[in-house]
């Protein structure tokens, strides 16, 4: 058994660094869709990754990165647009094949319905299936009904030690314990690492409730500002895929690229290339028993 596990890691660490090197000579990346144990994970983006760029740009860098998966932050489409703005939007990013999987992160700090509800029409607009929200311990209850009315998810985001109101996973499956199964959470594996709880184990503890990830690396798992591409810090990127895997996760897993905001695609490439190779691993590893 043991020589097994060590060959499981041996693959885990291999593939990775072969399939990065392949990407960067062909500077880009094949689909991002890996169907593997009865799981269904989507490499996607975060937009936000693009803030510094046009839609048109943000999109043509998504088509560059190889995945047609994007969550769309208000720099993109901005919260304010008509009807028809959102409209052209729309048509832009299915011209494109881009697949809207959610929007956000969205505020939902003031208590106010009207503030809500406009917030649910430009998402029903748009035709984003999930909310990526930032409510308070006021609001957070307010949104299931707007939830069952326009059937869109809510992935409550959790934001670190900085975070009044949610700052871990388990403060969000608390708070959401008992609303509607399509209330859950977004999980940032960086900003739960510097809460200091585990990632893998939130992962496993949240279960259905785990409706979106936003994923990162960082070279000190408690310090924000260590951003690196993914694979080149310590979060336990292998094992949060073999979680996923493990609890037949069929969501996406967004790449939110903080740093290099100016030029994100060499860095962005690379963190694809590596949870490419993690995937690919355990797709190996799920096939040979």
């Amino acid at each position: 058994m043991s020589n097994l596990n060590v060959s499981r890691r041996t693959l885990l660490s291999a593939v990775p660094g072969a399939l990065g090197a392949a990407a960067a000579l062909s500077g880009k990346l094949a689909a991002q869709e890996f169907k593997i144990g009865g799981s269904d994970i989507k490499l996607g983006i975060a937009s936000y990754s693009f803030r510094k760029f046009s839609r048109t740009q943000a999109i043509q860098m998504a088509k560059e990165l190889g995945t047609p998966f994007l969550n769309v932050k208000d720099f993109h489409l901005k919260m304010e647009s008509t009807p028809e703005e959102i409209d052209a939007a729309k048509k832009e990013f299915a011209d494109a094949g881009i697949v809207l999987v959610g929007c956000g992160n969205v505020s939902f700090q003031k208590d106010d319905e009207s503030d809500i509800r406009s917030k649910f029409e430009y998402a029903k607009r748009a035709g984003f299936p999930l909310i990526v929200c930032a409510p308070t311990a006021v609001t957070l209850p307010k949104l299931e009904k707007y939830v069952k009315e326009y059937d869109i998810k809510i992935a409550v985001h959790n934001h670190g030690p900085e975070d009044k109101n949610f700052p871990t996973p388990q403060s969000v499956l608390k708070a959401v314990k008992g609303m509607d199964p399509r209330c859950g959470l977004c999980m940032d594996i960086g900003h739960t690492s510097r809460t200091g709880a585990d990632i893998v184990e939130s992962i496993q503890e949240a279960g259905p409730r785990l409706l979106d990830m936003h994923t990162k690396d960082l070279g000190d798992p408690m310090v924000k500002e260590s951003q690196v591409a993914v694979g080149d810090g310590r979060l336990p990127i292998p094992r949060i895929f073999q979680q996923l895997v493990r609890m037949k996760y069929a969501g996406c897993v967004n790449l939110e690229y903080e740093i290099q905001e100016e030029a994100p695609m060499p860095g962005m490439i690379k963190s694809f290339a590596y949870m490419r190779g993690v995937l690919a691993g355990i797709k190996v590893m799920e096939a040979a028993g």
